[in-house]
């Protein structure tokens, strides 16, 4: 059975068009079958753009790098470069499929400049960031998602933003925990719906 988190997904396509409205705009987005919520723009990814984006605007942070860990077919990145142009924003994922559809998102929806490329966690992922956002692969497993945090504190420069979306009921407590003994930080700033939006600083 294909997963969502497979590099290399034999599905059979089943391409859709989806549309959501961010920030006032609207955008447009190419899913396929074996990429994670093809239907729609899920409810986690949108309530961790809407948080980190008016975290964000009251930091007044509005440029630097900013990375989208586990991008799929790209709604997250290519939002927050959308909403903040002048960051620079790199896209990565080990799902083939879903970054071929997040370069031709990236596109579709008028964004230039983003680097899109394939890593497993942050393997492939270079230099330091600023922000990191992630919606991390809960079904591939507690060891995967806390590969994901551990990856992102090594790529973050100091007094940089980790941003990451998920349900109590899928683990956010132990992610919670997890994160405070690994930045010495870590605070829930948004619960809705069972989802909890945790930021950690690097300091």
């Amino acid at each position: 059975m294909a997963h969502y988190y497979d590099e290399n997904p034999q599905g059979e396509s089943d391409r859709r068009v989806i549309q959501t409205r961010m920030h006032g705009m609207d955008f447009f987005f190419s899913t396929d079958a074996d990429v994670f919520s093809k239907k729609f723009l899920d409810f986690g990814s949108r309530t961790l753009l809407e948080t980190a984006i008016g975290d964000l605007s009251g930091a007044n942070r509005k440029k630097g790098r900013l990375l989208d860990l586990g991008c799929g077919y790209g709604p997250i990145g290519i939002i927050m470069k959308r909403v903040f142009p002048a960051m620079e924003v790199t896209m990565v994922d080990i799902n083939n499929r879903a970054l071929e559809l997040a370069r031709e998102n990236a596109g579709n929806n008028g964004v230039k400049c983003v680097d899109v490329h394939q890593s497993d966690a942050c393997s492939a992922v270079e230099g330091l960031y600023d922000v990191v956002l992630t919606n991390p692969p809960v079904r591939a497993g507690k060891k995967t998602v806390f590969a994901f945090y551990d990856g992102a504190f090594e790529h973050m420069a100091e007094g940089a933003f980790l941003y990451v979306v998920l349900q109590k009921k899928q683990g956010a407590p132990s992610s919670e925990k997890y994160l405070l003994e690994k930045f010495g930080n870590c605070e829930v700033i948004a619960k809705e719906s069972g989802y909890w939006i945790m930021k950690a600083v690097k300091t």
